[in-house]
């Protein structure tokens, strides 16, 4: 094994530790958000806003969880799953959607954001597609 696969090894076992960091503090910032929301006065209610924000904060750490799968699978393989990382990126358009005050944004916007979605879910199909013939 050479330097430079090496240094790739290394770096790709610090991303994965860094990952594991950041993910575990993510989800315990999700749980104590519920926390706090369920016990602010009036009590067990959960404003729409404060859902969509949730479910903003649980999306980033799901994208997290997808990110440190795809570290491990290029530790294992040796090779980068574009099948994975198209979810991954389509994970991070739900997430922006989910977030996206739609009334208050440029309706272009929208539209970009429907277009990187649809071509990352045609890519999607088109991979899943490919590997069903070669199997």
């Amino acid at each position: 094994m050479n330097i430079v696969d090496r240094l790739e090894k290394y770096a790709a076992y610090v991303l994965l530790s860094l990952m594991s960091i950041i993910v575990l503090l993510a989800t315990l910032e999700v749980g104590y958000e519920i926390v706090m929301l369920v016990f602010r006065p009036p009590g067990f209610f959960i404003g729409v806003r404060d859902l969509f924000d949730l479910f903003g904060l649980f999306l980033m750490v799901m994208i997290g969880l997808e990110l440190m799968t795809s570290i491990r699978m290029y530790l294992r393989d040796h090779n980068i799953h574009a099948e994975l990382m198209i979810l991954v990126a389509i994970t991070a358009i739900t997430r922006k959607i989910v977030i996206l005050d739609a009334t208050a944004i440029d309706p272009m916007v929208l539209f970009g954001v429907a277009a990187i979605l649809v071509a990352l879910t045609v890519g999607y199909y088109l991979i899943r597609q490919t590997r069903k013939k070669d199997a």
